[in-house]
């Protein structure tokens, strides 16, 4: 018997929510689908999910997945006109969102949605459309213990598994301090490129060996490619690195911990920001150390794998 005994709705066709909603069909989930160009959800068709034309089309489904672009994507397909939780006669038992919103967002949605019955799960996700299809994509998760229970198959077809931390918004704050990590480890993987580089170490071969060490991980293997090749082609911006430390800063005040270190970084991509790399993949980190240290960097040219 399958482990997927629930009727799946799915909010926001994106890189991402494409992705994420295949995985679900590829597992054999019965999932309806919308997005707000209706033509980037099609092709799911072929795979079997339903495209339905609003939100609210999906009210009958047990449990509706969101992955929009921000807060006021998510407020629009939640409770605006034609919104999913809008529905008189019938509403999803659990809304699942895996969007990148704050804890207060996340809060607001989830206090409206109890109001009528329906559970909120917050699940932000670590990766990006690549890593889900490689099936690597990470989860973690915060609301009622039960509702995880409900979401846990669903989410593990999605990725390689999720994380609960508990009630309300945890995982949102667990989002915030992976990002900060992110933008550390970026900045310090920049530096420390430069410096062998200049010191007369090519590039592939300085991370070719950190790959190999105990100090390699899957994202500095994910990175190198950019690193060695110098695509900066986008899947991060240093505008949306920059809207998540100054999140992690503020959490930090409010917490009263102090974070030196990702304040440098945030001053570092903020100067990357300003040197013109607006719009470029966060790891234009490389070419702003490289300047501040006198290096012109150069393409490589070797073929290097990406660890997915």
């Amino acid at each position: 018997m399958s482990n997927y005994t629930h009727t799946i709705g799915w909010i926001g066709a994106g890189r991402m929510g494409y992705a994420m909603a295949k995985n679900l069909l590829d597992a054999g989930c019965d999932v309806s689908i919308y997005n707000r160009t209706r033509s980037k959800a099609e092709p799911l068709a072929e795979f079997g999910a339903k495209i339905v034309d609003t939100p609210k089309d999906l009210s009958d489904r047990d449990i509706v997945f969101t992955m929009v672009s921000g807060p006021d994507d998510l407020l629009n397909v939640t409770f605006g006109e034609n919104g999913v939780l809008t529905a008189d006669e019938k509403k999803p038992k659990l809304l699942v969102d895996c969007s990148s919103v704050s804890e207060e967002a996340s809060a607001a949605t989830r206090k409206k949605a109890n109001k009528i019955d329906v559970a909120v799960l917050a699940a932000p996700v670590s990766g990006n459309a690549k890593v889900v299809k490689a099936g690597k994509l990470t989860i973690v998760a915060s609301g009622p213990r039960q509702s995880f229970e409900m979401a846990e198959p669903y989410l593990n077809a999605i990725g390689v598994g999720a994380t609960y931390v508990g009630e309300n918004e945890l995982a949102r704050m667990v989002k915030i301090c992976h990002n900060l990590l992110l933008g550390v480890v970026t900045q310090n993987l920049s530096e420390i490129t430069v410096l062998a580089e200049k010191g007369g170490v090519p590039r592939h071969a300085f991370l070719d060996f950190i790959n190999k060490s105990v100090m390699g991980s899957m994202f500095t293997r994910y990175k190198t490619p950019a690193f060695v090749n110098l695509d900066m082609t986008p899947t991060f911006t240093p505008e949306l690195l920059r809207k998540d430390l100054d999140l992690g800063l503020t959490a930090g005040k409010n917490l009263g911990v102090p974070l030196p270190v990702t304040q440098l970084t945030r001053d570092m991509v903020q100067k990357t920001i300003d040197a013109g790399h607006s719009g470029r993949d966060f790891s234009v980190l490389l070419e702003e150390q490289a300047k501040e240290s006198g290096l012109e960097l150069k393409p490589e040219h070797v073929e290097v794998g990406d660890g997915l």
